[in-house]
């Protein structure tokens, strides 16, 4: 993972030692070799503190999915998280048109992303997002790309925190990257997972 300080807006030596702990996680955790992360800018205003990374699943020269996992920290607490963090999340993929046309696709997606916690044995309180579909048509001189379609899930939870009032960010983090693989397309990781129902990879990526 890339340890640039872009993603560090106030993960310093001035930050609380429970969330350096938590970005410290992050920066060391484990992940599939499909998935490239690095740390990008952090939000300015949605927490007293905040870290942020970006995360590209690619096969080959194709980007099947991308997405950004923000982690904020309140060292106060904040009423709305039930808790001092919160993990905001961006997902985006393309689909097959027929599979955007599902009308069970939305559950089906915000299950993958409950299930991903829950199969990581991960505690976590006051879940909240939305999952969008949206279809592209070209014409005029774009007229000969195919019709496009994309999946977007925006969510947010609140990680339990362990011991030190730091929660396993690590395992969040392999949790959110499981969500990553299933919304692109890839096989399950291991045997423990072959009961994953994952999304086609798209025909023809397109750069975002």
């Amino acid at each position: 993972m890339d340890d640039t300080t872009e993603g560090d807006r106030n993960a310093g030596g001035t930050a609380p030692l429970p969330f350096r702990a938590a970005v410290d996680a992050l920066r060391t955790a484990r992940l599939r070799p499909q998935i490239e992360v690095e740390a990008t800018r952090a939000p300015q205003r949605l927490a007293a503190f905040a870290y942020a990374l970006e995360a590209t699943v690619v096969d080959g020269d194709q980007d099947l999915a991308d997405g950004r996992l923000v982690l904020l920290h309140e060292p106060a607490g904040h009423d709305a998280w039930r808790g001092s963090f919160r993990l905001v999340t961006l997902v985006r993929a393309e689909l097959e048109p027929e599979m955007a046309a599902d009308p069970l696709l939305p559950d089906v997606c915000w299950a993958w992303l409950t299930g991903a916690l829950q199969s990581r044995g991960l505690s976590y309180g006051e879940p909240s997002g939305t999952v969008t579909r949206a279809s592209s048509h070209y014409f005029g001189g774009l007229a000969e790309r195919p019709a496009a379609s994309q999946i977007e899930i925006r969510a947010s939870w609140t990680p339990r925190e362990g011991l030190g009032g730091v929660p396993d960010t690590a395992a969040h983090l392999t949790a959110w990257c499981d969500l990553l693989a299933q919304v692109a397309g890839l096989p399950p990781a291991g045997p423990g997972d072959a009961s994953i129902v994952t999304l086609p990879q798209r025909r023809d990526p397109q750069a975002r």
